[in-house]
């Protein structure tokens, strides 16, 4: 009787017949083969047809093989394995992994580079200027290094070397033939030069503070007797108190002639209201002649105008170093033979207050100078005894004056006192309307140089040529000046980017001066960071030289930053000159070889 039949593990029918089980068994080995060889062949062929369906399947197709439970016809490339899907699903998470890195590390890199890119222009120009000084100052700090042979040239001066000053020496001048007021011109040989150090008086204190330091001074910081104090003539001389430390200065006194209202009759004369109308009316910027000790500009100076003080070179009681010392702008200068380190065109007024230059003198030719450095519709201030003259020569004096500055075409405006004012002509046209012979003739444009650098006299009217021979009362009013827009630039042939890259530049760079000065310059009245200046008088930085001025962007960056401080632009005359267009700007400066 046969057994009941049983699925086995292979899933192979057996009998009960022992013969019939080795039979069975024998076309099983025989299957077997069979199927080793095909699956083998059906392998190479999938390999070759599919080769990548081991790792990405196609789920909706049948498995070729089945997936027994003892792996005995199992698939070793078949998906339907748990541990292949196992393998396969570890290897794509590695594969995914390995991308989202790659790709991160590609992203990040040129995130990078971008952003390189973008700021490296920024970089360089805000920090190029910074660089440049720094090549210059190593280059000083290794030539410094090469021995004791060039430390030589650092040893100190004389005591009597206190108020030198290059090539301006008179007594040495004197020995070289020069004479009629030439010796105190600027003169410059190998003779007057120093190599050494000059050292400070020898009871040198700290200036005070700005404001207070305007108005009082100490005594041992210049060279200066009660003598010269009493026996000074100057209007802004006698308005001073010497004691045994200090000098005092006074704008307001009614002993003396109170310099308020001097300036308050000056606004009057030109038809204003009072000296806080000068702006308003186009003055921004005045060019003080023989300035005694600068106190006409001390009072201009909270009007928000400009005054620079120039005076001839004093061996003793130096009005220049009493100025400087006073925290206002003045610089050595003489109306005797040499045409001043100025362009063409640029004060808005000039003020003579018994200034010591004999005008009617040489021709008229001092006259023609000043004419050169006002600008068109600029004022011309005259306060000199000559002008209510009693005696004949006086008289005559005055006459002259008088008539050559009508030839200039200055229009007389009004005269009070002692005091004349005159106003420049803005039109061109006014030279070529006068009467043949009359006055000096324009410059050629060979002739009219807009930037001389002491160079002799010229007896022609010069400024005729130039672009910017446009009246003060036709420029904007200060503050708004001093931010030239597009068409004004071209005037100076520069670029608008250029110019604001220039200002952003030097915002920035005073950001990071202040933050390192700050605790110098607030030393006797700390602040935390972050915190505001303080206010005067805690402000110890008030005198500014800035050696290469370029466009003047370091003193617009100060004026809105805040900081009273005045600012001395130098241009070096081996550069590109500049400096029509930081004087058009409502600064001041000069230019100078260094």
């Amino acid at each position: 009787m046969s057994r009941p039949l049983h699925r086995g593990a292979t899933g192979i029918r057996i009998s009960g017949n022992s013969n019939d089980l080795r039979g069975s068994q024998m076309k099983d080995k025989t299957e077997k083969e069979n199927m080793d060889r095909n699956r083998s062949s059906d392998q190479s062929y999938l390999a070759m047809k599919f080769p990548f369906r081991v790792l990405f399947p196609d789920n909706n197709s049948p498995s070729k093989y089945v997936n027994c439970e003892n792996g005995f016809a199992s698939d070793p490339f078949s998906v339907g394995s748990p541990r292949s899907r196992h393998k396969l699903t570890l290897l794509l998470l590695k594969l995914s992994l390995a991308v989202i890195v790659v790709l991160a590390l590609t992203g990040s890199f040129w995130w990078t580079i971008s952003i390189s890119t973008l700021s490296r222009g920024q970089i360089l120009h805000t920090y190029r200027v910074l660089q440049e000084q720094l090549v210059s100052d190593l280059w000083d700090i290794g030539e410094l290094s090469l021995g004791s042979s060039r430390l030589h040239e650092l040893e100190f001066c004389s005591q009597e070397s206190e108020i030198y000053v290059p090539c301006f020496n008179a007594s040495e001048n004197l020995a070289l033939g020069y004479s009629d007021g030439s010796e105190t011109d600027r003169h410059c040989g190998q003779s007057s030069r120093q190599s050494c150090t000059v050292l400070p008086p020898v009871n040198y204190r700290i200036p005070l503070h700005w404001p207070t330091g305007r108005d009082i001074i100490w005594v041992a910081n210049v060279r200066l007797t009660a003598q010269e104090v009493l026996s000074s003539g100057s209007l802004t001389k006698r308005m001073m108190m010497l004691d045994e430390e200090q000098i005092s200065f006074r704008s307001v006194s009614p002993m003396f002639d109170s310099v308020e209202d001097y300036s308050h009759q000056i606004a009057e004369m030109i038809g204003l209201r009072n000296e806080s109308n000068f702006v308003q009316a186009g003055v921004r910027t005045i060019l003080d002649i023989g300035c005694g000790y600068g106190s006409f500009g001390a009072h201009l100076f909270s009007k928000q105008l400009l005054t620079m003080c120039i005076a001839n070179y004093e061996p003793s009681g130096s009005q220049v170093q009493l100025t400087l010392e006073r925290g206002l702008p003045a610089m050595i200068g003489s109306f005797n033979s040499n045409q001043l380190p100025y362009p063409s065109l640029s004060f808005d007024m000039l003020h003579c207050a018994r200034c010591g230059v004999d005008w009617d003198q040489k021709g008229g030719i001092l006259l023609i100078e000043a004419d050169r450095v006002l600008k068109p519709g600029g004022y011309f201030v005259w306060t000199s005894p000559l002008t209510n003259a009693r005696n004949k020569e006086n008289q005559k004096s005055w006459n002259f004056v008088r008539d050559f500055a009508e030839n200039l075409c200055w229009e007389m405006l009004s005269q009070q006192d002692e005091t004349v004012l005159w106003k420049k002509t803005s039109k061109k046209s006014c030279y070529g309307s006068r009467k043949p012979g009359a006055g000096p003739s324009t410059c050629s444009k060979a002739h009219d140089v807009e930037s001389p650098y002491y160079r002799p006299l010229q007896r022609c009217i010069a400024g005729t040529q130039s672009p910017r021979w446009i009246p003060i009362q036709e420029r904007t009013a200060w503050p708004s000046r001093s931010r030239l827009n597009n068409s004004e630039l071209t005037l100076y042939g520069l670029h608008p980017a250029d110019f604001r890259e220039d200002a952003e530049n030097w915002k920035t760079t005073l950001t990071n001066y202040w933050s390192v000065l700050s605790p110098i310059i607030f030393s006797d009245h700390p602040k935390r960071p972050g915190e505001e200046d303080p206010s005067p008088p805690y402000n110890m930085a008030r005198n500014v030289l800035d050696m290469n001025a370029h466009f003047g962007g370091f003193n617009s960056a100060l004026l809105e930053a805040g900081k009273s401080v005045w600012v001395m632009n130098v241009v070096p005359t081996g550069g590109p000159n500049y400096l029509p267009l930081i004087l058009d700007r409502g600064f001041v400066g000069a230019l100078h070889d260094w």
